[in-house]
Formats: structure tokens, sequence, C-alpha cells
């Protein structure tokens, strides 16, 4: 579905990231992981288009990027971004409502069509209830499921997301998680997300791309990517990796100086 080759990007003079090859196939669960100024969100924009490249081609559905006018873009894959404007001065019912717009014509208003995907998107996402508040009067955990409905009223089919579940406590991060997972196996769309939280992406992600400096140092499943040697190389520090007895999947923790290490597999 994504497939990029040797794409490099960077502002003035600085390399922020450079030669990043992978395939992204349809209905997967990507996760983009690394240490801060990895490339992580940078990466994430040039697949949105927002970044133009310096270097290298990134394709969608056998296209390239470049080639997607602006709507037609926006109906092929959605971006939901980690910072919000709290002071956004809208409802929720017409922040969702503006997912629509790759939809519309020139001019035109939304009709009945667009409101009753509004209305499911809301419900979808749990929010229909706040349909009539504005954004500043939200919760974190609120807001980031009201810009995931205003997402999900694109009817792309691929999500694009930077950190969707940051700053939020454990519950509302489980929350936003399961979301995703019914919108992956319901909607049958395909899920690139960023996350500093190694264990949320161990848990949730097929494949995870980890980066650093710019590069993409490994990709593989979370049990070949999330490795004590390989973390310790990449985050600069002691990293205890051992199995999720309830998932099967990798468990990482951080080690403290001083703390010896039995086991780091």
């Amino acid at each position: 579905m994504i497939h990029l080759t040797n794409v490099t990007r960077q502002h003035g003079t600085r390399i922020l990231f450079q030669n990043a090859s992978v395939q992204i196939t349809s209905g997967s669960r990507s996760g983009l992981v690394g240490p801060n100024g990895a490339g992580k969100t940078t990466l994430l924009k040039a697949l949105s288009g927002l970044h133009a490249l310096v270097g290298g081609d990134i394709h969608v559905h056998q296209r390239p990027i470049a080639d997607y006018a602006k709507k037609e873009l926006a109906r092929t894959l959605a971006l939901v971004p980690q910072q919000i404007n709290a002071d956004f001065p809208f409802t929720v019912a017409e922040t969702v409502l503006m997912g629509r717009y790759p939809h519309l014509g020139l001019l035109a208003v939304e009709g009945k069509k667009d409101l009753e995907m509004a209305e499911q998107a809301m419900e979808f996402t749990e929010v229909g209830h706040l349909a009539d508040r504005r954004l500043g009067q939200l919760s974190g955990g609120e807001r980031q499921r009201v810009i995931i409905a205003r997402a999900i009223c694109q009817q792309s089919k691929i999500l694009l997301l930077d950190e969707p579940t940051a700053s939020l406590d454990p519950a509302h991060q489980l929350r936003i998680m399961d979301l995703m997972e019914r919108l992956r196996c319901e909607a049958k769309v395909t899920i690139v997300m960023v996350s500093h939280d190694l264990n949320l992406a161990a848990s949730y992600a097929d494949r995870l791309l980890l980066l650093k400096d710019g590069e993409v140092e490994k990709v593989g499943t979370p049990q070949q990517v999330l490795t004590g040697e390989q973390l310790s190389q990449s985050y600069g520090c002691t990293l205890l990796v051992d199995e999720n007895p309830l998932l099967g999947r990798p468990r990482v923790s951080l080690v403290s100086a001083g703390v010896a290490v039995t086991t780091n597999r």
C-alpha cells in the first residue's frame, strides 16, 4: 500500500532522515519508534505529503505521492497530529464534519450523507454526546477521539497517527488503541503510528520501524526489533527486554545505572 524508496528529507543543511526504504502492506499495523530526534514525525509527515523530499520516492497504491491532487490524497490517507490546538473555535460536530471536505466539490456545502458520516464517526469514537461542545472544553483523551473521528470522516484507508496516546493516562491509552484496532478490523484501515512508548508499540504493532539519527536501523516484527542489544545501542542506555506473559510479545524495562542485569535478550 505504501512504498518508500531511498527517501531523504532535509531542512537547510541538516539531514532529517536519509535513504529510508520500507514497504507498508494493506491492513497492517506499523509502528515508528526511536529516540528523540530520530526523524519519526518527519517521516510520518512525508508519508502524508506535507513534506517535500530532496531524494527518493514515495508510492501510495503504486502511484507516486506527488501525482495525487490534494483532495485525492486526503481521500486516500488521513493524518492525526500530535498537537491539537485546544483553542480551535469550533464544536465537536463542526470539527468532525471538516473531514468531509475532501469529498465536496468547489463551493459545495455538506449534504445529508456528509452529516450521516459525521454522526457515524462520532458514534464510533464515542464522542456523540459531546457534539455541541467546543474542543477547549474537552479533556485530552476526548479531543484525541474527536480528531480521530474527523480522520474517520475522510473515509481514508490509511491512517497516520503521531503519538496518539501522548500525555494520556493508561485507561485512555487503551481506549485509543482499542479504537484503532476496531477501525482496522471493521473498516480495513491501514495504521501507521509514531510512538515513544515501546511497550505500547510492541503490544499493538505487527511491524516496527526503528529509527535513529534519520536512518531506519531495523525493520521487522516486535520480537525482531525490540531486543536488549538493539535498543540499548539505539537509545544509548541499558534496556532490559523479556516477554510479556499475557501477550507473548516483548516487554521493555529501563535499567538504572548500577543495577546488575542477568538476562537481556
